[in-house]
């Protein structure tokens, strides 16, 4: 059986392709395209803070509330910029709708 560390190891290679085809298509709104690299940046975050959590408190990151809340603001962060851009190119679409209702 596969451990959750190497399968989450694993995971990274498919989001990596994900971020890879998004990256070069033009139709990813820039400020969602953002929130799914700052993803990439909570993980980077996330590695660390949990080996720290192991060797200096021998507990999980879960169950070192600073550390592990400090990891997740930036999950967070990355959210937000995700659903403002999709916010965002919906609202510019619903824009240009209304617009060439207008002109017809």
């Amino acid at each position: 059986m596969i451990s959750k560390d190497a399968l989450f190891a694993l995971s990274l290679f498919p989001y990596l392709g994900f971020l890879w085809f998004i990256s070069r298509s033009q139709q990813m709104p820039r400020l969602a395209l953002y929130g799914f690299y700052g993803t990439l940046v909570f993980v980077g975050v996330t590695i660390p803070a949990g080996i720290y959590a192991k060797v200096h408190y021998g507990k999980a990151l879960a169950n070192v509330d600073w550390l592990h809340g400090g990891a997740e603001v930036f999950l967070t962060l990355a959210n937000i910029l995700i659903v403002l851009g999709f916010w965002q190119a919906v609202k510019q679409l619903k824009q240009k709708i209304a617009t060439e209702k207008n002109h017809l």
